[in-house]
């Protein structure tokens, strides 16, 4: 009978991840397809720790509040514009979490010798993919965090020919692997598999620029559930296996979303080349040779005044001056005009997928004015204004036009369709890409220089004198 409950609970647990999933595929129903998630997770952990042949309850509690307290202060203390770092750092603990597990699962069998009991062979597979995609995933995630905090340049770092090191290194740590299966289980055998599995993580990630660091986040983020459910297997949990299945499925289905939607290959994230080439350097001066006109705000209130459309175009420059909150005071002030306004957002705007989303959220901005790119691009043509903070290469024409540019065939956002475009931002520098932006040169197009907040928060204050 309790191992009916027991059986019952998990479905019920697996249901709510399933459930909670698709709640968070729309920001509308995302916070409560979180708490589904949560609740699900509650009940299994719970279910568990019943079932379970704990040892000692003391440590098990201890371990919980332990985490709660780390993830209370985080949650408080972690700025939204912060929230791609932090999602780095969570990738990071599930692959070392799963990697422990291997560890311990493999000192408690260490010494056995090649056997043809299933079960053996089903621990000692599950162990030796945990230690290889848990420590993958712990050592990237912490290159990511690094590069995303700009402890390390977010430009792509690494030599000619490291593809072939890293399969060099795949080739090495699969080998010590199939030596734990009873040809060699000393613990010298799985240190050095971890060594190889943790350095791989790192030249995996380190030639991977910052602009693709969305693509990266989204992969990591699968690597951690798949490691999750190996770990499943290796404690004979089901709903341990049926979660990291879900997040393993669900994150290789939006980095292929990423992929698309930066023009990648997945076979290149997979293997951390992802970084295109292209030989001719392309002249800044050329491209905007004096055609770059500078404006004011109250120019631009002078436009927003005849304007009956405005379309905003979020970009990380816009996370980086923390000006999410000026933005939607801007909106609320044309939306007190009478004036439709929405938000564009690509799908890799910032630093990890949603990232754009989830700071315009924090703002308090409304869902149903978040518009995809598909959404967005037909109705650029009836737009009297797009404003643009801090989107750089998303809205990149070189994207459409230019067959020599590392970014060629990357859907963009076509702002340059609209009748007039408003760019944001502190200077005429590139954007990730390190490409200059033909958008600035553009006749219908004004450049207002500044921090992004200071300058949204004079334009909002020009908006309300001229109204």
């Amino acid at each position: 009978m309790l191992t009916t409950w027991i059986d019952i609970s998990y479905l019920v647990a697996a249901v709510l991840f399933v459930s909670g999933i698709k709640g968070m595929t729309r920001p509308k129903t995302a916070v409560r397809g979180n708490m589904q998630s949560a609740v699900g997770m509650l009940i299994a952990v719970v279910v568990t720790l019943l079932d379970a042949n704990i040892l000692s309850y003391e440590i098990i509690i201890a371990g919980m509040l332990i985490g709660a307290v780390s993830g209370l202060v985080l949650a408080q203390k972690m700025p939204m514009t912060s929230m791609p770092q932090m999602v780095a750092l969570l990738n990071g603990f599930g692959g070392g979490a799963s990697l422990a597990i291997a560890l311990t699962s493999y000192l408690d069998i260490i010494g056995a010798t090649a056997s043809t009991s299933p079960m053996l062979m089903v621990s000692q597979v599950a162990i030796v993919l945990t230690l290889l995609i848990g420590g993958i995933t712990l050592s990237g995630s912490g290159i990511a965090l690094a590069k995303l905090q700009e402890w390390l340049p977010g430009k792509p770092l690494g030599f000619a020919g490291m593809k072939y090191l890293n399969l060099l290194l795949v080739i090495a740590a699969l080998g010590m692997g199939y030596n734990l299966f009873g040809v060699d289980t000393s613990l010298t055998s799985v240190a050095v598999l971890v060594t190889l599995v943790l350095i791989l993580g790192v030249t995996l990630v380190l030639p991977i620029g910052g602009a693709d660091m969305p693509v990266v986040i989204a992969l990591l983020n699968s690597y951690s559930g798949i490691a999750a459910a190996a770990a499943g297997f290796i404690m004979g949990n089901t709903v341990l296996i049926v979660s990291g299945a879900l997040v393993g499925a669900s994150g290789i289905i939006l980095t292929q979303i990423m992929c698309v939607a930066m023009n990648r290959s997945l076979v290149n994230v997979l293997f951390g080349t992802m970084a295109p080439v292209n030989g001719d350097v392309i002249d800044s001066d050329e491209v905007y040779a004096g055609k770059v006109k500078s404006s004011c705000p109250e120019e631009v209130a002078m436009i927003l005044d005849s304007a009956n459309r405005v379309v905003i175009v979020p970009g990380f420059g816009l996370a980086m001056a923390q000006a999410q909150h000026a933005v939607r005071e801007l909106a609320d002030a044309l939306l007190a005009q009478s004036i439709d306004v929405e938000y564009a957002i690509h799908p890799v705007a910032g630093r990890m997928p949603g990232h754009m989303n989830v700071l315009l959220a924090e703002a308090e901005v409304d869902y149903e004015l978040m518009k995809t790119m598909d959404e967005a691009n037909p109705s650029f043509g009836q737009t009297d204004v797009v404003i643009v903070i801090g989107a750089n290469d998303v809205t990149n024409p070189m994207a459409r036009e230019d067959k020599g540019s590392p970014i060629y065939g990357m859907p963009i956002l076509n702002v340059d369709k609209a009748k007039t475009v408003i760019v944001v931002k502190r200077s005429l520098s590139a954007g990730f890409a390190g490409l200059p932006n033909p958008l600035f040169a553009n006749e219908n197009t004004l450049m207002l220089f500044g921090d992004g907040k200071k300058a949204i928060q004079e334009l909002t204050a020009s908006v309300n004198e001229a109204a």
